[in-house]
């Protein structure tokens, strides 16, 4: 076993995918929207219900994109990463609990604490990818997040099947029906993303930038917020400066467009093509269990071969999954086509961040994956309106989700103008030399 594996701060880390991405599945991805419709949104038109989720969803991308670099570039100005990490987190956690209180037809309250619980999701999800740089190593990038995708997958995949239990059979747990399993795995999400949560509080340490080091103390609140305002406004002024990391944001927006629709959109597809719910989700569930051995690979793959061509390859499987997905037919197929994604999903996403990672200038880690995670946030606009386009214009789904390759393939052109090199991480030697030193467990 390799000694990064054992390193206490890198579990820790990567135990906080475990931890939130309960969140993404059992809240985000699977209960909360039936819920919303059928129980908050009781007696109301299903279009209804459905434009008030879209419009929860719009505000809370719309909030955390904006804020989300300069959020991270105060964190920057005297190692706040880690605390800000902590807030949003908690801000989360207690949304997702109060949950449990809403009753039936409350859809505003339902509504307002979904909007708060996903700001704190995605938030403290800036930090998260920035604390990578003061955890691994340069040459640990590629593994390192793929560990942390991989926890995640599973993490979020067995919370989700003990919560999907719950519903199926609630009175083997006391609950008095399926509605009554849904409150309480909220409430189970809650706890999980708090305990896992523990170990990166506890465990990681992050740096401190240069000229921040040389002071006596940290900036204070107020001069943080100053001097984090003006390393932003900084950046955007001399952007051209940064030419790998604007291609490589522009690249990201194409491919991971492609890679968020898919996922949104896989059970719509097989719905319209007349595909059972239930085994649908099946095989989503399936997707997640795949997703972890397979990323875990990926992070292998691209410490041998270089994260940009891993990138490379998962996009092109994608391309030409979305290509058999027009012929698609049978369930079977299905499973078989929520396989092949699964090997292939985790491993974009993990590497896309290591890559990244070793683009971001020293002691901006925190501002540089701000912008990252606003081209995600903004990277749930252009796929989906593609297929909404196409399959207007033709009246086809089947044509409508190849539409997507158009993404990948774009995605790949511009990533391949960018150049992968060394990390320029802003962890400095000595405190990662003290971290292999005493963080072995």
């Amino acid at each position: 076993m390799s000694v990064w594996y054992r390193r206490r701060p890198i579990v820790s880390w990567a135990l906080y995918d475990w931890a939130n991405s309960a969140f993404a599945t059992t809240v985000m991805a699977g209960f909360f929207p039936a819920f919303f419709q059928r129980f908050w949104s009781t007696g109301v038109d299903p279009t209804v219900s459905t434009s008030r989720l879209g419009i929860a969803n719009g505000i809370a991308g719309i909030v955390v994109a904006v804020l989300a670099p300069m959020l991270g570039a105060i964190a920057d100005r005297g190692g706040r990463r880690k605390r800000f990490l902590i807030a949003w987190s908690m801000l989360g956690i207690f949304a997702t609990a109060l949950l449990f209180f809403v009753e039936s037809g409350e859809w505003q309250f339902a509504v307002v604490l979904f909007v708060f619980g996903s700001i704190g999701f995605s938030a403290a999800n800036v930090f998260y990818d920035a604390l990578l740089l003061d955890i691994a190593l340069p040459e640990e990038l590629d593994r390192v997040s793929a560990y942390g995708y991989a926890l995640g997958y599973l993490g979020g995949g067995l919370l989700f099947a003990f919560n999907v239990l719950m519903t199926v059979q609630p009175q083997w747990f006391g609950l008095a029906d399926a509605a009554d399993a849904v409150r309480w795995s909220f409430i189970s999400v809650a706890i999980w993303w708090f305990l896992f949560l523990l170990p990166l509080a506890m465990n990681v340490d992050e740096s401190i930038p240069a000229a921040d080091a040389a002071d006596a103390a940290a900036p204070a609140a107020g001069a943080a917020i100053r001097q984090g305002f003006a390393q932003l406004l900084d950046t955007l002024r001399h952007v051209s400066q940064y030419r790998e990391v604007v291609l490589f944001l522009v690249a990201y927006w194409l491919y991971i467009d492609g890679v968020n629709t898919i996922i949104k959109m896989a059970v719509d597809y097989g719905a319209a093509l007349g595909l059972p719910t239930a085994q649908l989700l099946a095989a989503l569930l399936l997707t997640q269990f795949v997703a972890f051995p397979a990323t875990l690979a990926f992070g292998w793959l691209g410490d041998r071969i270089g994260a940009r061509r891993g990138i490379l390859i998962g996009i092109s499987v994608y391309a030409a999954a979305t290509l058999y997905a027009y012929f698609l037919d049978t369930i079977v197929e299905f499973f078989a086509l929520a396989t092949v994604i699964g090997l292939v999903q985790g491993g974009v996403q993990s590497l896309s961040r290591s890559l990244f990672g070793k683009l971001v200038p020293p002691g901006r880690s925190g501002e540089f994956f701000g912008f990252y995670n606003m081209m995600g946030k903004f990277a749930t606009v252009l796929g989906p309106l593609l297929v909404a386009f196409v399959a207007m214009t033709t009246g086809n789904s089947r044509a409508a989700i190849v539409s997507l390759v158009l993404l990948f393939v774009a995605g790949g052109l511009v990533l391949l103008l960018v150049r992968e090199g060394p990390s320029q991480g802003p962890a400095k030697d000595q405190t990662r030399a003290s971290q292999d030193a005493g963080s072995s467990s």
